[in-house]
C-alpha cells in the first residue's frame, strides 16, 4: 500500500536504516532510482536500498549535470522515492549547493525529505558528472570544512565524502584527500574514477589507511577491474546502465 497507511511505514530514522543496511555482510547494491516508480521497480526486484543520482535527476529534467539544480528540487525527488518505497536512500548532494552554511541547509532538508545518506563531492562549480574529464577541484581544506558542517547539522543522515581527484592528482592525492575528509567527520568515503591501473594488492594496501569508504565504477575505461580485484580494493563495479554505488563490508 502507499505511504498513506501508517502501519506500512518504517519507524526508524532513514539514516539509521541506511547504517543497518551497510552493516550486513557482503556487498550491498544500491540501484539507481530517479523517481518513485523507478524505486518501486527496484524494490520489486528485491533490492533493499536505492541511490538517487544527480545525473539521473537532471536528465529527467532535460538539463545537464553541472550543478544547476537546487536543494528544493532534489527534495522533490527524495520525498517521492522515500514515500513510495520506504527503502534507505543515498542521495547525490553534488558539491553541497554552496559553502558550509548551504551544506548544513542541505543536510537538514534531505533529512526532512526522507534521505538516509548523502554524498558530497570536492569539485568546483560548474561541476561535472564524476565520469567526465577535466573536473575542477576544490581546495581539500574547504571541502573538509563542508564535511564538518554537514556532520554538525545532521541528526541521523549518513555523510559520505566523495573525491574526484583521481584523474588529476592520482591515487596518492585521492587517498590524501580522503584522510582529510575522514578527520573532518565523514562517515564514509568515495574515491571516484578508479581504473584498472590501480587494481591489485599494492593499491589495496594503500587503501587500508582510508577506512571505511565506498566507491563506484561507471565507465568503459574502468570495466577492466574484475570482481576478484574489486574485493581486494573493497570496491565492485556496476554492470548496468544505472550508475550505482556499492558498499563492500
Amino acid at each position: 500500500m502507499t505511504y498513506l497507511v501508517a502501519d506500512d511505514l518504517p519507524t526508524a530514522p532513514a539514516g539509521e536504516r541506511f547504517r543497518a543496511l551497510l552493516a550486513r555482510p557482503g556487498i550491498v547494491q544500491l540501484p539507481g532510482a530517479h523517481n518513485g516508480q523507478a524505486g518501486l521497480q527496484a524494490k520489486a526486484a528485491g533490492f533493499d536500498g536505492l541511490y538517487l543520482s544527480g545525473a539521473a535527476m537532471t536528465a529527467s529534467m532535460g538539463i545537464p549535470d553541472v550543478g544547476m539544480i537546487t536543494v528544493d528540487e532534489v527534495c522533490f525527488f527524495v520525498r517521492q522515492i522515500a514515500r513510495a518505497t520506504g527503502l534507505p536512500l543515498l542521495v547525490d548532494g553534488d558539491t553541497g549547493y554552496g559553502e558550509a552554511l548551504n551544506v548544513m541547509h542541505m543536510v537538514r532538508s534531505f533529512e526532512d525529505a526522507g534521505a538516509g545518506a548523502v554524498h558530497i563531492e570536492d569539485q568546483l562549480l560548474p561541476k561535472k558528472c564524476g565520469h567526465l574529464n577535466d573536473k575542477k577541484l576544490a581546495d581539500p581544506h574547504d571541502m573538509a570544512a563542508k564535511i564538518a558542517a554537514a556532520r554538525k547539522a545532521g541528526r541521523h543522515l549518513y555523510i559520505i565524502a566523495r573525491t574526484d581527484a583521481a584523474a588529476s592528482e592520482g591515487l596518492d592525492g585521492s587517498v590524501g584527500r580522503a584522510k582529510l575528509y575522514t578527520a573532518a567527520g565523514a562517515h564514509q568515503l568515495a574515491i571516484a574514477d578508479l581504473t584498472d591501473s590501480w587494481s591489485g594488492p599494492s593499491s589495496a594496501a594503500m587503501f587500508q589507511s582510508v577506512t571505511p569508504y565506498v566507491t563506484w565504477l561507471r565507465t568503459t575505461a574502468q570495466r577492466a577491474i574484475q570482481r576478484n580485484e574489486a574485493r581486494l580494493l573493497d570496491v565492485t563495479r556496476d554492470g548496468g546502465q544505472t550508475w550505482t554505488p556499492h558498499h563492500v563490508a
